[in-house]
């Protein structure tokens, strides 16, 4: 049973990494695409295409890889928790469903709309395919935290006499309170964690010099502006959570610190499912801390930045750079934390009072899970350290070298930043040179196709 909740909680929480970063990039990308489409200054148009290039590779790169780690994610209710899967799956698999039905067909259709349709597509529509991307993330989100809602707070159901769970009130599912104030939480806190992913990362341009300015400061004023909105959210809607914890006894003594209270609910598990060790750990105490510290030192930094906006001081102050550099793991850290107290308090139900973990798990030997624990966490540790590299090699090339959006003239190993961002009139001007270029014979001889 250790062994099967350590593979679902080391999964989860690398798998949660990569969520919380395409929640927060997306709707800061529809933003700078809908500012590329519709500006009505010829002149920052190219500036925001090539921001909504670089920003989308970051995206794009995190999404792929945050794929595969939901896939195994899935994988394991029919690996290791058989039991969980046949006593509730009537329920919460039609959530689960759902959301690999808008993830994996809606959501990654449309992305690959928008990858592959630049400069194919009319503007407006171009931009639509990614409104849709960033609508069904969310919608993704929100059938997640449904079926997680209805872990924490079991509602709209009703028992067989085998102890299967079958649905009985749809409506109660989808408006379960242990689900819709936790969304509103979850993506206040992506926000957070996005903004200060783009204030870090163009802030390290500024420390380095950059060739592109004009990108990198309207990305450090969008990345603090978002970063401090996001945070200022989650700390607001982080107030509803605390009562929702009051409700499960063994998550509001944790979480408190109460060590009395913590021996009484021991007591009353052991008197419920017999001998073993049911009590959430005591350091959910450190993590509460833990999320509230961070959450508030990081909302204090980017509003300080904030600050700095006025003459363009923030790019002028290397100070206030490297803090904002550095305070990029910050939002993971509370977001992090806050994952770990809303799981690890509900010990020792996978379905809050109704099914415990030690009846969820699958009758599989302990070396059995011990290899899938190994696997698993391999390969997720392997997928991280990808994605994050890749990203970094990514931030660090610029706009100069990106590969998102390329056009036929394009030169992708980099030519400034002004490659592939001219108008439409541009590139069909651009062609018609190279055609009058290759009927004067000045280029190669090959017949045109």
């Amino acid at each position: 049973m250790d062994l099967g909740r350590l593979q679902f909680a080391l999964t989860a929480f690398l798998h949660f990494s990569f969520v919380v970063v395409t929640l927060g990039l997306a709707p800061f990308l529809a933003y700078l695409n809908s500012r590329a489409v519709f500006t009505r200054k010829p002149a920052l148009r190219p500036v925001f295409d090539r921001m909504t290039r670089f920003w989308g590779q970051v995206y794009v790169i995190n999404y792929a890889l945050g794929i595969v780690t939901g896939l195994v994610m899935e994988f394991q209710f029919g690996l290791s928790w058989t039991g969980l899967s046949r006593l509730t799956g009537d329920v919460f698999g039609t959530t689960l469903a759902m959301e690999t039905i808008v993830a994996f067909f809606v959501e990654s259709t449309f992305l690959g709309v928008w990858i592959f349709g630049w400069h194919l597509l009319p503007r407006w529509a171009h931009l639509l395919s990614f409104y849709v991307v960033t609508a069904t993330a969310y919608a993704s989100a929100y059938w997640i935290m449904v079926t997680n809602g209805f872990l924490q707070n079991p509602v709209g159901f009703a028992k067989r006499d085998d102890g299967t769970m079958y649905l009985t009130d749809l409506s109660a599912l989808l408006t379960n309170e242990g689900a819709l104030p936790a969304l509103y939480h979850l993506a206040a806190a992506s926000l957070g964690v996005g903004g200060f992913l783009v204030a870090g990362a163009s802030a390290w341009h500024f420390l380095r010099g950059t060739d592109d300015p004009e990108v990198f400061r309207r990305s450090l004023h969008g990345g603090v502006a978002l970063g401090l909105g996001g945070v200022w959210l989650a700390v607001l809607n982080g107030f509803t959570q605390l009562s929702f914890i009051g409700d499960q006894e063994g998550k509001s003594a944790a979480v408190h610190g109460d060590a009395e209270a913590l021996a009484a609910y021991q007591a009353e598990m052991t008197e419920l499912l017999g001998p073993g060790d049911w009590a959430p750990p005591e350091w959910l105490s450190t993590a509460f801390m833990t999320m509230q510290m961070a959450g508030y030192l990081a909302w204090t930094i980017a509003f300080v930045a904030a600050c700095f906006f006025f003459r363009r001081r923030i790019e002028q102050n290397r100070t206030m750079l490297r803090i904002l550099l550095w305070t990029i793991p910050l939002p993971f850290v509370a977001v992090l934390c806050g994952w770990l107290i809303r799981e690890m308090g509900r010990q020792p139900w996978a379905v809050y009072g109704e099914v415990a973990v030690k009846d969820a798990l699958s009758d599989i030997s302990a070396g059995s899970m011990l290899l899938s624990l190994i696997a698993f966490v391999s390969v997720f540790a392997v997928l991280a350290v990808i994605d994050w590299v890749l990203i970094a090699r990514t931030v660090r090339r610029g706009t100069s070298r990106m590969f998102l959006g390329l056009t036929l003239g394009d030169n992708p190993e980099g030519n400034g930043p002004t490659g592939g961002d001219g108008s439409r009139a541009e590139r069909d001007e651009q062609g018609r040179r190279t055609a009058s270029d290759t009927d004067a014979g000045t280029l190669s001889p090959l017949p045109p196709l």
